[in-house]
């Protein structure tokens, strides 16, 4: 029998949501999780010893010392460039946790970095995994609801644990901005928002955002850290009904005009199916589902609702 072929994978921070990229790589059978990399050396140790890996707080140290081939990165949204640009120059297949970068010019150099070496690089866009979203995106295809004509999602809840280091736009609402593309197939073409600082000194902690989309196709997205509890809602009208996800229960609900159906399906976990199509996506060099210029992309209509907030006025988008 041939000998299943696995990467070998390292992961850059620790954190929470590092720890939730081990524990899923460890539970991928096409996965051989290397080592960690955290710079809170105790951190780093913890986990490398529950999971029987090497633990680095230098990722220096990291790529002089093992052979591995890919890294998922998550670090603060201030520290991703860097922690990125270092694992393409060592010639590493990349997974950067969103926003991906600071600024658009940040990562517009990591794609141009991954192009040239040859790379996979890839944007933790989890919500395009959520199997909730690949029934909506089926459903549209299948043309259940007619033409979809506006979509509406909603990602609000009370200010987060962690103190980030970008506002509610890059850190929550980038999810949706992708997701809009995702579902449209296309680029928005105008925005214009609402944001501002409620809690927060530095950043903004809500916005209210429209994107408009060819053919008269609108998205609509409120973003906020003020809502005393979680939602994450999709809903996508078109000309014959309307959908509505739940990215948290993956439930589904198609409405037409004289039925309401709510098909049952097993939940599976978001982070999985995208860590499994990541390390997929190398082994059989496959082009991922999301993109570096998915990633670009999604920075660039973040930064034109942030400035259409600031200017109270239409942005145009040249994507």
């Amino acid at each position: 029998m041939e000998e299943m072929k696995r990467l070998r994978l390292a992961v850059i921070g620790a954190g929470f949501w590092g720890r939730n990229h081990i524990r899923v790589l460890s539970e991928i059978p096409e996965a051989e999780l290397v080592a960690v990399c955290d710079i809170n050396r105790e951190r780093a140790e913890i986990i490398s010893k529950k999971y029987n890996i090497k633990a680095y707080a230098d990722s220096r140290d990291l790529y002089r010392k093992e052979d591995f081939d890919a890294v998922t990165i998550c670090v603060w949204s201030t520290n991703l460039y860097s922690k990125a640009m270092e694992a393409l120059d060592a010639g590493k297949h990349v997974l950067v946790e969103k926003p991906m970068a600071s600024s658009v010019n940040e990562a517009e150099k990591m794609l141009e970095a991954a192009e040239s070496a040859g790379l996979h690089l890839t944007v933790g866009f989890i919500e395009r995994f959520n199997p909730a979203v690949k029934r909506l995106k089926e459903a549209i295809k299948e043309g259940r609801i007619g033409r979809p004509v506006s979509a509406t999602g909603k990602r609000v809840s009370k200010w987060p644990e962690r103190i980030g280091d970008v506002g509610v736009v890059k850190d929550t609402a980038i999810h949706d901005i992708d997701l809009m593309r995702f579902i449209f197939e296309e680029d928005p073409i105008t925005v214009y928002a609402r944001a501002g600082r409620l809690r927060h000194k530095m950043f903004e902690d809500y916005a209210q955002v429209m994107l408009a989309f060819p053919d008269e196709k609108s998205a609509f997205l409120e973003a906020n850290w003020l809502t005393p509890y979680k939602v994450r809602k999709l809903t996508v009208t078109g000309s014959e009904a309307i959908i509505t996800v739940d990215y948290i229960t993956q439930e589904i609900i198609i409405e037409t005009s004289n039925q309401t159906l709510i098909p049952r399906y097993k939940w599976e976990e978001p982070l999985k199916l995208e860590l499994q199509h990541f390390v997929n996506s190398i082994l059989n060099n496959d082009k991922p589902i999301v993109t570096g210029l998915d990633g670009v992309k999604a920075l660039k209509i973040a930064e034109a609702i942030l400035e259409s907030a600031e200017k109270h006025r239409l942005i145009e988008l040249n994507l």
